[in-house]
């Protein structure tokens, strides 16, 4: 336990070292605003391996290479001249997590999508800061209406019907869901796809009450830098905006929802928190990456860069194609 908590200790030093290198103004916008990644990438889907698939490395890299423009786009990822095909009829809009952006959590999925014939757009969302590097920390249900809006204007740009979400933490959990439910996204989504979701909340491997503490901490010294986060507090066990989510279930009708999860998640824990049960109407599909490669140790940052969970994310958008998992051993547990 004192490797874990010194291994996350550093990462979050790093982390806010990475935030005092952005400019960011000294206060917050008064309303939600959208913070879209909307021009295309200049770079090509096929450089889809530019920071590998390591897990936390890649997802570290990533972060840095996102310092000098935290809005930019991710390769193969918003080109709103896309019209999706008959083969994939629902484009997919990528959802980032809290403290993290398009570019640092896409660059590795984006282009994979793009080349099995997706359109496929990520947003920029919930800045406390305008241009912040971490992103997603406003109040969930602000981030909702950002969602909301993008989501319009990806069915307006592509004259889809519906669209998929595929998201990690924050953004494939509690803040997707608030849209489904208070924002009438249901009637706008074929499927949401979790990657770690943040479902149900987190006691943060028991430290919920230390977790708040340093919350409070960051939100008063670090709030120029974007470090506060109404989010992060309100994706803890018990919280008014879960219990308020969740007080009629965990799903809306006509939604099929599939959440991926690692047994060595130290983030949002207890990991089958991240489970969802179906309700009426709708389907899930709840998956432990460990059940289907056991030798993939993955935790919570590094999902969004593994081989195999990419795999398992084409085979949820395209059951039908779906392939098998070469298993890809992942040995970092971050």
């Amino acid at each position: 336990m004192r490797r874990i908590l010194k291994a996350a200790g550093t990462v979050l030093a790093a982390a806010a070292c990475l935030a005092a290198a952005v400019p960011a103004a000294a206060a917050a916008p008064p309303r939600p605003r959208p913070v879209a990644a909307d021009t295309p990438s200049t770079l090509h889907a096929d450089q889809a391996d530019q920071f590998g698939y390591l897990g936390a490395v890649s997802t570290g890299l990533a972060l840095l290479a996102s310092v000098p423009d935290p809005e930019r786009s991710p390769a193969g990822a918003n080109d709103f001249t896309c019209k999706p095909s008959a083969a994939h009829p629902y484009p997919v809009v990528l959802v980032h997590g809290t403290f993290a952006n398009a570019f640092d959590s896409w660059s590795g999925l984006a282009p994979v999508l793009k080349n099995a014939g997706y359109c496929v757009f990520a947003l920029n969302y919930g800045e406390s800061t305008p241009h912040a590097l971490m992103k997603a920390t406003r109040h969930i249900p602000d981030s909702a209406e950002q969602l909301a809006a993008y989501v319009d204007k990806v069915l307006a740009a592509t004259g889809a019907s519906k669209v998929d979400l595929v998201g990690h933490s924050q953004g494939g959990g509690v803040m997707p869901e608030w849209y489904l439910r208070f924002e009438s996204g249901a009637a706008k989504v074929h499927h949401l796809v979790g990657i770690n979701p943040s479902n149900h909340g987190t006691n943060a491997s028991g430290l919920a009450h230390l977790l708040d503490a340093g919350l409070d901490v960051a939100g008063k010294v670090g709030k120029p830098l974007g470090l506060d986060s109404p989010a992060a507090k309100e994706q803890t066990i018990g919280s008014p905006v879960l219990q308020r989510l969740y007080a009629n279930g965990d799903t809306e009708p006509g939604v099929t929802y599939t959440t991926i999860v690692t047994r060595t998640d130290l983030v949002v824990t207890p990991y089958t928190n991240q489970f969802l049960k179906a309700g009426s109407g709708a389907t899930v599909h709840n998956i432990l990456l460990q059940n289907v490669c056991p030798l993939d140790l993955t935790g919570h940052a590094g999902g969004i860069y593994d081989p195999n969970v990419n795999r398992l994310v084409l085979n949820a958008l395209d059951p039908a194609h779906a392939k098998p998992v070469r298993c890809a051993l992942m040995p970092v547990p971050l």
